[in-house]
């Protein structure tokens, strides 16, 4: 029996994804109630593989979830970058005994499906959270002494606050920040799982493995303690299809691949169905508090992918967010403002490096000789302190 108390004003959040249930959690593990609303029939992640990095980890150990969410991932012993062309080794980055002291917390990679039923079981498990489907969040007033959301069906909901975790797309932050579309950035990626058995063993590897190539990379590496092998191919287009889960052209994509390693090519011949989305970011901001009411995850900083990150800082701007709440709970404006100036400028740099790396990883001509150059003569401890600025936060 639950024992969310429904007279109680709440904390609402809008969206289910991996950051608006981390910030549910969080919330509800500092003593506050929260009703949270999805707009989809049911509460699910689409996606395949995600990589997360120690930071994540930092900040799931303070609200007790780290250890759930490795048991169901995996341990690569390293990453490793490749001339997608040459086949050549550029680096590796051991993610070792010496990478962990360095770091402070574990490198993992694992299905995103996993990620999210770990986090939606916990908060199911919380009484102070109180979870709706088939409930969009369309709008918001500020009540004087709280909010008042208005839900896709016209109904009128207050709460205590609202917090804005409703995507790439947010309605809630086209009220608040008002920058329009997000940023269209020209790279396509597609996505697809194998199941072990399907993958040759001379292809197999237990490592996170990105192959470099002129506009393009492809990256492979084992979920489910080895069960599956996530495959991802980003390449530059100028197509555009709104969304994460669309049918990728077979067609296309070869196009884009032409003349790589047999090894790639070996690979990417295996999969007969693929999923693609296009990548979006958009311009970093430090305006996404308006009272009451404030964003987090992607719909405050979405951005690229080229540092595996995207879930990380919504993590960390959960717990953070909660933190801030917890420090000021009989003013959540100013909890907010303090959230906000907490986390702009970390999760800034984020967004405009994740751009830099995309425009690394698909160089061409001197500047991919440049790149290989530099990140070759690099020694582990380098590597280390080179992403300590982003692993050993926040």
């Amino acid at each position: 029996m639950s024992n969310y108390d429904g007279n109680a004003t709440p904390i609402l959040v809008a969206g289910s994804g991996i950051g608006g249930l981390v910030t549910a959690f969080a919330l509800a593990r500092q003593g506050f109630p929260v009703r949270l609303f999805e707009q989809s029939p049911e509460f699910r992640e689409v996606g395949a593989g995600i990589q997360l990095g120690p930071n994540i980890f930092r900040v799931l150990d303070k609200i007790g979830l780290k250890e759930a969410v490795l048991d169901d991932a995996h341990r690569p012993p390293a990453q490793e970058m490749r001339d997608s062309v040459t086949g050549k080794l550029i680096t590796r980055v051991p993610l070792d005994d010496a990478f962990f002291k360095r770091i402070g917390q574990p490198y993992a990679v694992t299905h995103r499906a996993d990620l999210h039923a770990t986090i939606l079981n916990a908060c199911l498990g919380n009484d102070l959270i109180k979870l709706e489907t088939n409930q969009r969040v369309d709008g918001f007033e500020d009540s004087g002494d709280g909010v008042v959301a208005t839900l896709g069906n016209g109904s009128r909901v207050n709460g205590r606050a609202l917090i804005g975790c409703d995507g790439m797309w947010s309605t809630i932050r086209e009220s608040i920040v008002g920058d329009g579309k997000p940023r269209v950035s020209g790279h396509i990626a597609y996505r697809a799982v194998l199941k072990r058995s399907d993958v040759p063993d001379d292809l197999w590897r237990p490592d996170v493995v990105l192959w470099a190539g002129p506009r393009t990379h492809f990256v492979h590496y084992p979920l489910r303690r080895g069960e599956l092998y996530n495959l991802v191919a980003v390449f530059h287009s100028d197509h555009y299809e709104e969304g994460w889960n669309a049918e990728g052209s077979t067609e296309l994509l070869w196009q884009h691949f032409k003349g790589q390693r047999p090894e790639v090519l070996r690979m990417l011949e295996r999969i007969e169905t693929w999923r693609m989305w296009v990548l979006c970011d958009r311009e970093p901001v430090k305006n996404w508090t308006k009272g009451p009411v404030t964003l987090l995850g992607d719909a405050a900083h979405p951005m690229l992918q080229y540092l595996a990150q995207g879930a990380c800082m919504a993590t960390e701007d959960a717990v953070i967010l909660a933190d801030k709440v917890a420090a000021s709970p009989d003013d959540l404006p100013a909890a907010f403002k303090a959230y906000e100036q907490a986390r702009y400028l970390r999760t800034g740099r984020v967004q405009v490096m994740a751009r830099v790396y995309g425009d690394f990883y698909h160089a061409r001509g001197v500047t991919a000789e440049l790149r290989d150059l530099a990140l070759s003569g690099r020694t582990p401890q380098q590597n280390f302190d080179g992403i300590a600025w982003l692993y050993g936060g926040p």
